[in-house]
């Protein structure tokens, strides 16, 4: 561990594992003192992305305290590929990427994360990927003192944190029509919905994702959702999640029989649709999956008091059916000043990339992911489309 004071907050590089794993407590106080944190921040997310995904050697994690108290936090990890990069913690695995601030003390802990982030990337450019507009690292961007770049990313879609009632009743007649109409064949059928406890979680997540492979099946299925180290990471991250109350499991029963399961991920501010996995025999029964699925993570959102239900990142024409608004991530950029010319090198890479990734997209429009089609991610699974 690296260390620098600065007035009261001390900024700290955290490279060993198992000092981050020790940060359990205090991370998970930080993640509910910031009001931009997401799912993704959380530790049991990131550390158990770690276990199955981190390099030896790699793990850069800058801490800032105020009095010893963890006031900030900026959770990265060192690639060598195509060039020197800091990248999130989380990796393709995860919908955005943020720094924790404390609420109380914003400005400086901000401050402090830019300055311990300039000193760790000193060789090397900061690639942050899926920041969300109003994420805290926007502040980090705005005060970087060196090179910087601000790209687009993928579009997410989000709805209000409502019942599924009032979602629907924001739609046009006709489309609400049939909203109820498949909310009423699901229904008849008895189709029932059950959430797991923690102690059922493993089981739970297993079931998800043989249901996911079989809903898949002949379609090209992620490679990743079925590697082991996938699977060991929902695992480990879910069973915290949903005792710390951030996660939630759900089966679905048709006549004594799981033919569904879901994941849903949830913050103070926002709560997502993960992933799912389903019997394609439902669809001979006439069962319209995703309002299913929806109906019971609309009753999550709205049960948690507030923020958006965020369909993450994807655009599909199904996700439009419920007229969502699409917020657009940002991917960011930052660099020493002496290191601008690898920045924009970086730059001219990202934009070339994403340039043929829309032509791909174009020429293959029934493409279930275009970015896994370039070989962009090869141990990721896909940003958004046919995921759940």
């Amino acid at each position: 561990m690296t260390a620098e004071r600065h007035g009261r907050v001390r900024v700290t590089l955290c490279r060993d594992p198992r000092e981050f794993s020790a940060l359990a407590g205090e991370w998970d106080a930080l993640h509910r003192r910031c009001p931009t944190a997401t799912p993704f921040q959380s530790h049991a997310w990131l550390h158990s992305w770690w276990l199955s995904y981190g390099v030896p050697g790699r793990l850069r994690v800058v801490l800032a305290r105020r009095d010893g108290r963890l006031v900030g936090a900026a959770p990265l990890m060192l690639v060598h590929r195509p060039m020197p990069l800091l990248v999130p913690l989380g990796g393709a695995i995860s919908d955005f990427f943020d720094v924790l601030v404390d609420a109380e003390r914003t400005g400086e802990a901000v401050a402090a994360l830019e300055r311990g982030l300039h000193r760790a990337a000193a060789h090397s450019v900061v690639d942050l990927r899926e920041v969300r507009p109003g994420a805290s690292v926007q502040s980090l961007f705005a005060q970087w003192s060196g090179a910087r770049s601000r790209l687009t990313d993928s579009t997410c879609m989000e709805l209000p944190a409502e019942p599924v009632g009032a979602l629907i009743g924001r739609m046009p007649g006709s489309r609400a029509q049939r909203a109820r109409a498949k909310l009423r064949r699901i229904d008849a059928l008895g189709i029932e919905c059950r959430t797991l406890p923690g102690d059922r979680v493993a089981d739970g997540v297993r079931t998800l994702l043989r249901l996911h492979e079989l809903q898949w099946r002949g379609r090209g299925v992620n490679p990743e959702h079925l590697r082991p180290r996938f699977r060991a990471h929902l695992v480990r991250s879910v069973g915290r999640m949903v005792r710390d109350g951030e996660a939630a499991v759900r089966e679905f029963l048709l006549d004594g029989e799981v033919v569904a399961a879901d994941l849903a991920l949830g913050s103070a501010g926002l709560t997502g649709g993960y992933l799912y996995g389903a019997d394609p025999r439902l669809r001979e029964r006439k069962v319209d999956v995703s309002t299913m699925l929806l109906r019971e993570l609309a009753r999550q959102a709205a049960d948690s008091g507030g923020g958006v239900l965020s369909l993450l990142r994807g655009s599909e024409q199904y996700k439009g059916h419920w007229g969502p608004e699409p917020v657009v991530n940002q991917r960011l950029l930052l660099a020493r000043s002496s290191l601008e010319p690898l920045l924009r090198l970086r730059e001219s890479q990202v934009v070339v990339r994403d340039r043929a990734a829309r032509t791909v997209k174009t020429r293959f429009p029934a493409a279930r992911d275009w970015r896994e089609r370039l070989g962009a991610l090869p141990s990721a699974r896909p940003a958004a489309t046919g995921r759940r």
